[in-house]
């Protein structure tokens, strides 16, 4: 699943593809992609707008149009791709935006979980999704503070809370693995018991994860690619998540494999005790 660098990969290649380009139209192969408005009416706002610019909130592209915000969220497994109109079309492309050089980008997604909204610029920030999300991970008020008032009432494992995009976005199952072990927290340590070192540990360590993360464009897990020709690198440099039986890196002990909330999760038993 993308999580925020592979969003930012994304972001930062549509840019050299689409911005200043007009949307002439706009097919709608699977309208339940279309959160809100309905596709009807999300086709006729959208016609004759062009895209000024791509931003980032969280997980979700934002597309600065004229008048709107295209959000669009990629789920487990939906990508972009920008083609010539005569390009043979895929049966999973399911949104397609006809574009005023005589290309197409077109939104791509296998399993159909990705989803898209349209708002006016002056009430996006003030609807759902957007209205829901905690702070960037670079944001000037993420502090101790910030986390120790969040988390005071959580009785979960810090690894399911770190999930929690009204807390901290961006940050998914991989990148919280990393955040996690070089933090030296275990995963299943409630959230609400974390020390102060902790939680300035967890800060440090999700800036400085995901921007090398951003650095390297993303990871990439099976089927996952962030657009045409985006390959992330990051999975590379993983410590520890995927990386059940062997050594760790720092003590030698075996790296462990459970589940937390339904997720996968990996942690070194000697480092994270």
């Amino acid at each position: 699943m993308p999580e925020l660098p592979e969003v930012e990969t994304v972001k930062e290649k549509l840019k050299k593809e689409v911005l200043n380009r007009v949307i002439k139209d706009v097919i709608i192969n699977y309208p339940k992609i279309i959160e809100y408005p309905d596709s009807l009416e999300f086709k006729t706002k959208i016609i004759n707008q062009k895209i000024i610019d791509i931003k980032r909130r969280g997980k979700w592209l934002m597309f600065e149009l004229d008048k709107y915000y295209l959000l669009s969220h990629l789920r487990m497994e939906g990508k972009y791709f920008v083609k010539n109109n005569n390009d043979e079309h895929s049966k999973h492309e399911h949104v397609i935006f006809k574009l005023d050089d005589n290309r197409e980008l077109r939104y791509l997604d296998t399993r159909k979980f990705g989803r898209m909204y349209l708002y006016p610029k002056d009430v996006v920030f003030n609807e759902k999704p957007l209205n829901e999300l905690g702070l960037e991970p670079w944001d000037v008020n993420l502090n101790n503070s910030y986390l120790k008032e969040k988390y005071k009432n959580k009785k979960l494992p810090i690894k399911t809370v770190l999930l929690d995009q009204t807390i901290i976005v961006g940050i998914g199952n991989i990148y919280a693995d990393e955040i996690l072990f070089l933090s030296k927290i275990n995963p299943l340590k409630k959230a609400n018991s974390l020390t102060k070192k902790e939680l300035d540990n967890i800060i440090k360590y999700t800036k400085e994860v995901l921007e090398h993360a951003i650095k390297m464009g993303g990871t990439t897990i099976r089927s996952y690619e962030s657009s045409e020709g985006v390959h992330g690198t990051f999975q590379e440099e993983l410590l520890v998540h995927n990386h059940a039986d062997e050594n760790c890196m720092y003590c030698k002990t075996k790296i462990e494999k459970t589940k937390i909330g339904g997720r996968s999760t990996y942690y070194c038993p000697k480092c994270q005790k």
